[in-house]
């Protein structure tokens, strides 16, 4: 699993002009999902987030996270994020994962942070969405489960 972490003072996503989420203070997560991807890579990346410290303390230095903070998270899946752009002109997807697999680990990543306590907006699935920020710093947190130790 790959996720791009925004920190943002608000975030939305729209589908068709409907706002399906939007949250205030949090992150908004760019998550993509692999065709290797299992349940180890999900609890790996989604706790690594979760406890992060990229959030401020009185002094602006990144000490808080997310759990500290109360903040809530946008979770907006996002195939791009395997794009293989080493050859020609047009990214390949072949390491992203296919529909079903993609959407359960979707759904499974939002029931777990919500059995987390923590307020989970999201995307739709497969819509093209228009996502909205106002990125906080701006802070931008690259994870990949395949770099756990």
């Amino acid at each position: 699993m790959r996720a791009v972490l925004q920190r943002v003072k608000s975030a939305s996503v729209t589908v068709d002009g409907e706002v399906v989420g939007v949250i205030g203070q949090g992150l908004l997560v760019l998550l993509g999902v692999a065709k290797t991807d299992t349940a180890a890579d999900r609890d790996w990346l989604l706790s690594k987030m979760i406890h992060l410290r990229i959030f401020p303390n009185a002094e602006g230095k990144f000490h808080h996270s997310l759990l500290d903070v109360r903040g809530a998270v946008l979770l907006v899946s996002q195939f791009t994020l395997f794009a293989d752009c080493r050859k020609g002109r047009r990214p390949g997807f072949e390491q992203a994962a296919d529909p079903e697999l993609g959407n359960d680990l979707y759904l499974q990543c939002i029931a777990w942070l919500r059995a987390k306590g923590i307020q989970t907006e999201t995307g739709r699935f497969g819509a093209i969405m228009d996502v909205a920020l106002v990125n906080d710093g701006p802070v931008t947190i690259l994870l990949d489960s395949t770099d756990r130790g």
